[in-house]
Parts: structure tokens; C-alpha cells; sequence
């Protein structure tokens, strides 16, 4: 198998203007290649990394897709005077894994994305309502939620883009069918994905599938920002939230960005998934960010003779809403169908029947959820959409 060289380096980075406009320097021997890349002097470090990093996987595709063997590799990143920096001087990479794929813009000069455009209700521009999902730990389908309650409001005419938010385990490449696209740079801004009529943007998009995110506060609050302030959103409705579970830094983060019209917790009946997400709600309450209710997923399963079985012990979430005073909006059953449209990343096909089980929880939620965020703009003061 014949080596990559520099001149493939060259032509890999070449289709990326930013990447080729930080090269420095390549060497090549033998399938040992070495790539310096420009940090200019006072500029994010985070915005640098995620460049290099972006540029490593850049290089690797365009290997791989070109038959070229790679003994190693290593992207360094220097500063324009010549100091490293995020890089040692013998040119090992950092210790952590930082995001591949589609180097975003500078994180300093993001300002300029939202200076002097129109005030919207969320703060961002074009965009009137912010919701975040939320859960208190994982494995509870707040990413399925998510998902579905975006493509449920986007059916009722509204304009739609869903954020996912979940940086350590971006779920939206998988549920909406994203693996056979590429993500596209205008203008050093991302480009929403238009599927199953509504836009999204996903970190697991911009990282390699395979690698594990492992990034310090800094970092996540860095990578939500540019995600947030750097993809060309358009004019929305309603911007939906898919958040990491727990209560960590991307809440947090998010809250200090825009303003949110509401966070909507999802839960599983068990006593151990209510405890958590407890936790989420007081979480919100503590950053003023109003709690639009409490949604029960996996409420109930389904089988295929139309029987329901509470395995989970239906009812428990509604239960923790109402002692905490929140509204409950809605059950979502578990089934097959579910399940397999989820995998295949065909959410609309959960739609397709509207008389469904699903079909029906998710257009109840949507509608209970416009009703709370009709309330929540009203008690703060500014107008709010049509709620039918």
C-alpha cells in the first residue's frame, strides 16, 4: 500500500479554507507524517484544538478513502511566534480527546453573529422560543423525546431546529439518519441538517463516531457555545435542546446564553429515575429557568396483541409532578414500532398513522408544551405565538 505524502496532505486540507489557511509545515517518510498547524497569537485555544483536531481527521478520511497507509501521524499546533501551544514540543498530542470533523470559527469572534440582529424571545436571533430537555440520568429517552416532540411541533406548522446539546453521547446522528452526510462550512457558519422537516445540528457530527469525548468543563461550555452561536439557525419557532443528563456544565452554560422559554424533564416511572430527576428540576428552579412540566416516558409497553403492561410501574412520574406542583404533560408508551424507527433513523415514520399510540402521546405533548411555554412568555412579560 503506497504512503500518504505531503502533497496528499496538501490536497486534503486544501478543500477547507481555514485548514489550509493554518498550515505551516508537512513532512513525510515512509508513512511517519508530521503536520504544523498556526495558532494565531491571542486567539481561543479551544477554537486552535478543535481546528487540529479537525484537521487530523481531515487528513485520515482522505487516507482511507485513497487507499494511503499511515504509519503516524501527528498534528501540532504552534503559535504564530513559534511557541507551542496545546502540543509539547516533541510534538505528542494533548491528553484529551478533542472534537474531529469540521473545525468551527473562533469562539472569540462569535460575538459578531449576534451583535446587532434582531431581538428575538430566546435572545439568539430569529429564534422565539428555546426548550431544554433535561433529565436527571441517562437511559431515560430524553434524546427520543427530544426528537419526537421536535418533529410533533414541525407537523403542527411550526418552524423547528433541534440542538443536540448531549456532548458526551450524541444521540440525533443515529435517530435522524445523519451517517451518510457530511456537515458544510459558509461563510464559518454550520449548516443546518434539513430532515424529517425540521433542522438540526449535532456534535456527533463534528467528532468521530468511535472516540469518546472526554473534555473538562471548559471544553463542553466551549464546544456548546460554538454549536449554539455558529450554526445558521434561520428563523424558528421553537429551538428544542437535547441536554447531557445530569446536572452539569452544558445546563449551566446554556442558561448564561439565551434565555430559555422552559425546560421540560423527562422521567421514567421508577422511584430511582424520579430521585434524579428531582434533582434536574431543582437544578432549573436554582438557574430561574421556568419548568414547563414533566413528561413519563416509557410509561407503558405495548405488545404486539395491543395489550399494556406497566413494567415500569405507570404513573410514578405523575405522581413526583404533582408533589412538586409541575404540570405533567403526557405518558409515552414504549413498543416496537418505536424502537425500530428509532434505529433506523425514521422518526416520521412514527407519525405515519396518527390514530397510533405514539403518534398520539407525541401530539398531546407537543400541544401541552405550547400551552406551558403560551404561559411562561405571558408571565414574562413578552408575546408569544398562536396556541391553537
Amino acid at each position: 500500500m503506497p504512503h500518504l505524502s505531503k502533497d496528499d496532505v496538501h490536497t486534503a486540507l486544501a478543500a477547507n479554507r481555514d485548514l489550509a489557511s493554518r498550515l505551516q509545515k508537512v513532512s513525510a517518510c515512509d508513512g511517519h507524517v508530521r503536520v504544523t498547524m498556526a495558532q494565531p497569537a491571542g486567539s481561543n485555544p479551544q477554537a486552535g484544538e478543535i481546528a487540529r483536531a479537525g484537521a487530523e481527521a481531515t487528513i485520515r478520511r482522505h487516507a482511507a478513502e485513497s487507499g494511503l497507509g499511515i504509519e503516524t501521524l501527528q498534528v501540532v499546533l504552534v503559535e504564530a511566534e513559534g511557541a507551542a501551544a496545546g502540543a509539547s514540543s516533541t510534538g505528542e498530542r494533548p491528553t484529551v480527546n478533542q472534537p474531529a470533523g469540521v473545525p468551527l470559527k473562533q469562539a472569540s469572534s462569535s460575538k459578531t453573529v449576534t451583535e446587532g440582529s434582531t431581538a428575538s424571545g430566546s435572545g439568539l436571533p430569529g429564534i422565539q422560543h428555546v426548550i431544554a430537555v433535561g433529565a436527571g440520568k441517562g437511559g431515560v429517552g430524553k434524546s427520543t423525546v427530544s426528537v419526537n416532540l421536535a418533529l410533533a411541533l414541525a407537523r403542527k406548522g411550526h418552524s423547528v431546529g433541534l440542538l443536540d446539546g448531549d456532548i458526551y453521547g450524541p444521540s440525533a446522528p443515529t435517530l435522524l439518519g445523519l451517517d451518510g452526510m457530511e456537515v458544510q462550512l459558509h461563510q464559518n457558519m454550520l449548516q443546518v441538517f434539513n430532515v424529517h422537516g425540521i433542522k438540526c445540528m449535532t456534535i456527533g457530527k463534528l467528532v468521530e463516531p468511535d472516540k469518546p469525548l472526554i473534555w473538562r468543563g471548559p471544553m463542553a461550555h466551549g464546544a456548546f457555545k460554538q454549536l449554539v452561536e455558529q450554526t445558521a439557525w434561520g428563523e424558528l419557532d421553537y429551538l428544542i435542546v437535547d441536554l447531557p443528563p445530569g446536572t452539569g456544565d452544558v445546563p449551566l452554560s446554556m442558561s448564561q446564553m439565551m434565555k430559555l422559554s422552559g425546560a421540560v424533564i423527562v422521567c421514567t416511572p421508577q422511584k430511582v429515575a424520579q430521585d434524579d430527576a428531582v434533582r434536574a428540576i431543582r437544578m432549573f428552579q436554582q438557574l430561574s429557568v421556568d419548568v414547563l412540566g414533566v413528561v413519563e416516558n416509557m410509561s407503558y409497553f405495548i405488545g404486539d396483541d395491543g395489550k399494556e403492561y406497566d413494567i415500569f410501574g405507570r404513573g410514578g412520574a405523575e405522581m413526583m409532578a404533582q408533589r412538586m406542583g409541575l404540570p405533567f404533560l403526557g405518558a409515552v408508551p414504549i413498543n416496537m414500532a418505536l424502537r425500530e424507527n428509532s434505529d433506523n433513523g425514521d422518526p416520521s415514520a412514527n407519525f405515519e398513522d396518527e390514530k397510533s399510540p405514539i403518534a398520539k402521546a407525541f401530539t398531546k405533548l407537543s400541544q401541552n408544551i405550547e400551552n406551558e411555554v403560551a404561559l411562561a412568555t405571558m408571565r414574562s412579560g413578552r408575546t408569544t405565538l398562536s396556541v391553537s
